[in-house]
């Protein structure tokens, strides 16, 4: 580690990145406004600039092992204080998103509730004593970032308060396949009662955090968002690991954002009859909140921006969607998408929809768009491969002494 220089590029909202003095080559995504942290372990001094935003640190493949090594201690970043209740501050590097009726503590309850039925875990209550102490760890099988320890400790203390659990990660570190990055010790009925909750919700949430880090590095300088593509009842869960992964996140629901889509304009007659509806509501309702509408051809977008010059209105962003032409060698056409964005011409934020994959998201990104939306992101997870083992020698032991082993 001692040779490994550290590179740090920081820049303004959609500014271009700035190497640091005696930088290199590593990555990761944080989202910040004042203050970086850094390990003095590390050798590393704490960055401050007053228009930071975000940074990138990225790995060279010679560095990994070294940072996989449960022996180092990695950046870590000041974070301000959350009052969701059950989430300490340490494991809430990136806070979930805000939402008026979403209720995490509910989800969990409910996952529990699915388990247990009416009898509770059966068993356990047949192989497990009751007072038995276990200490278990959290595995990586597989590289990625991981994502959801915040929420699998609210899991572990709704199952059972005593259980102690220690992160040597934290929500948005990379991990590599082999490495223990977290134990609970305590109860190993409640232990096991808690096991696949948890490990349910990381697996899904390091799934998808560890495919936004991969898109939003490939779509700079566009920002990545996810859609409402979701799990039913896990919206806020889906759209919390697409934050620690690096990516942004589109409207929470119906209620935070217009988005005028094919179906509205269809009904409504019309893009320009859709965008008058829209601002006239907002108006009556003394309403304030950002206008998103969808164009399918450049047609449309110059539609748009004539009703734009004409009338007052709300719009805040242009939709292009599908934009982005496949072909048959399995490359993409992105002219029609950069035409769009020249007339468009920073009148408006723009956002690119439609064929959007890790192998076609750069040379989307180099069309000068501000957004890039993706429903695979959370539609199409693939779940990141983390176990939970209990020290078998240890409940070995145990068990013998209580002879049930």
């Amino acid at each position: 580690m001692k040779n490994t220089n550290l590179t740090f590029k920081y820049f303004k909202e959609k500014g271009i990145g700035q190497p640091v003095p005696n930088s290199e080559n590593w990555v990761f995504h944080i989202s910040v406004t004042s203050k970086v942290i850094s390990e003095s372990s590390l050798g590393y001094k704490s960055l401050t600039h007053r228009d930071f935003m975000s940074g990138i640190l990225s790995f060279s493949s010679i560095v990994l092992p070294d940072w996989c090594s449960t022996s180092r201690r990695g950046v870590r970043m000041a974070v301000a204080h959350t009052t969701h209740a059950g989430l300490s501050l340490e494991a809430m590097a990136i806070k979930p998103p805000s939402h008026p009726t979403y209720d995490l503590k509910g989800i969990i309850k409910l996952a529990l509730a699915e388990d247990a039925g009416n009898r509770g875990d059966v068993t356990c209550m047949a192989t497990i004593p009751v007072d038995m102490e276990v200490e278990a760890c959290f595995l990586a099988k597989e590289d990625g970032i991981i994502a959801g320890i915040a929420l699998a400790e609210m899991v572990f203390q709704e199952v059972d308060p005593s259980l102690k659990v220690e992160w040597s990660r934290k929500d948005g570190d990379y991990v590599c396949k082999g490495l223990q990055f977290g134990n609970v010790y305590g109860r190993a009925h409640s232990i096991v009662v808690a096991e696949r909750i948890a490990l349910n919700f990381m697996q899904r949430m390091s799934g998808i955090a560890t495919l936004t880090k991969a898109m939003a590095d490939a779509a700079y300088p566009a920002y990545i968002l996810e859609t409402r593509k979701t799990a039913p009842g896990l919206r806020l869960v889906d759209k919390w690991a697409v934050l620690i992964g690096g990516g942004r996140n589109h409207r929470l629901g119906l209620f935070d954002m217009v988005l005028i889509k094919d179906n509205h304009i269809s009904i409504a007659g019309g893009i320009s009859n859709a965008l008058r509806s829209v601002d006239q509501y907002l108006e009556r309702e003394n309403l304030q909140m950002e206008v998103e509408v969808e164009t399918r051809t450049l047609a449309e977008v110059k539609e748009v921006l004539q009703y734009a010059s004409q009338m007052k209105t709300s719009l805040t962003r242009i939709m292009l969607d599908n934009m982005v032409i496949p072909l048959p060698n399995g490359d993409v056409d992105v002219s029609m998408l950069k035409e769009a964005v020249e007339l468009i011409n920073g009148k408006f934020e723009t956002e690119a929809s439609g064929n959007v994959t890790l192998k076609t998201v750069h040379k989307i990104g180099q069309t000068g768009v501000t957004y890039i939306s993706s429903g695979a992101l959370t539609h199409s997870v693939t779940a990141l491969d983390i176990s939970l083992k209990i020290d078998t020698e240890l409940a070995l032991e145990v068990g013998r002494r209580t002879k049930r082993a």
